[in-house]
């Protein structure tokens, strides 16, 4: 931009957008895909809002917000697919985390309790069984380097839980393998511990070994030719390249569970309760910030509770 070129000065309400873009970043210390997303959430409801000609915060009431959330329950893409109410609920939640901030830094704004969040789509936890995940664990071939990477991407994902931004950020050095174990920061930037299986561990060692090269990333894309000028990060797989390596296997082996990432995550969490892990253990390893969380696990321990009712129940007298 030309330095003379006036700069178009900003409204009062994209100010403070930009104003609470910056307290997520520095003071939250949230992570930058989380900034990003907000950041687009927020500038569609000031696109929205200077459509009605209006700019200010003062300008959003209850009739506004009422206005926006019709208009973006009605908002379709090129392909012509509507928000799904997932994705209209993402909006509200910025919206109302948005107000808190202004209410915070003593602002007069709409009240933050007002925007109410809609009730999102249900969707049913899928998990693996312990058949379904040996078949998964088990379907690379391990006949090429890529097929031993996608093996120790499948172990390690399966005995720590991990999420695909999390795994996609190891490096090789922060790996103990040795100890089978290594620090992670994850989700709301929580440190913890994660542990990996022996199983992991000497499917990582054995990729490691295949390998021939330097890059710092513990796993890295294989296909063309080892250019050594390129980076690190371009070497680096990517979340998207380990999701659809997931589908690629879970197609082979024709698993009956559409079967994700997440669902290795799930059925991390699920393994570890009914073989009677508590609770707040299973918390931990997973990184959740609050328990309750966590117990959307507990369904599993449903069939042992009515054991438990059966075997007990009624079996002390009355009065």
């Amino acid at each position: 931009m030309d330095p003379a070129e006036p700069q178009k000065t900003k409204t009062e309400l994209e100010k403070a957008i930009q104003e609470f873009l910056e307290y997520l970043e520095v003071e939250r210390s949230v992570s930058p895909l989380t900034v990003r997303n907000y950041s687009h959430y927020l500038h569609r409801l000031s696109t929205f809002l200077k459509s009605q000609n209006k700019d200010r915060l003062a300008d959003i009431n209850q009739d506004i917000v009422q206005n926006y959330r019709l208009y973006l329950s009605r908002l379709t893409n090129r392909k012509g697919s509507s928000l799904s109410r997932k994705t209209q609920g993402y909006h509200a939640i910025a919206l109302r985390s948005f107000l808190r901030y202004l209410v915070k830094t003593d602002r007069q704004v709409l009240a933050p309790d007002k925007i109410d969040l809609p009730k999102g789509e249900s969707h049913s936890l899928k998990f693996l069984n312990g058949e379904q995940m040996d078949r998964l664990l088990n379907a690379p071939s391990l006949s090429s380097v890529i097929d031993k990477r996608d093996k120790a991407i499948l172990e390690t994902l399966f005995s720590t839980g991990l999420r695909v931004s999390e795994l996609v950020s190891l490096d090789r050095d922060t790996v103990d393998l040795d100890r089978r174990e290594f620090g992670i920061v994850g989700k709301g930037r929580r440190p913890r511990v994660v542990f990996l299986s022996s199983r992991a561990g000497d499917m990582i060692r054995t990729y490691l070994t295949a390998r021939n090269d330097n890059y710092k990333p513990l796993f890295i894309r294989h296909k063309g030719k080892i250019d050594p000028q390129v980076s690190n990060e371009e070497m680096r797989l990517t979340p998207r390249s380990i999701q659809r390596m997931v589908k690629k296997y879970v197609r082979k082996i024709k698993l009956p569970v559409d079967a994700t990432v997440h669902s290795i995550r799930h059925s991390f969490a699920t393994d570890l309760l009914m073989a009677g892990a508590d609770l707040r253990s299973v918390q931990e390893m997973l990184g959740h910030k609050n328990v309750s969380t966590t117990q959307i696990y507990t369904h599993i321990t449903n069939k042992q509770l009515k054991e438990v009712h059966d075997a007990f129940h009624g079996k002390g007298g009355r009065g």
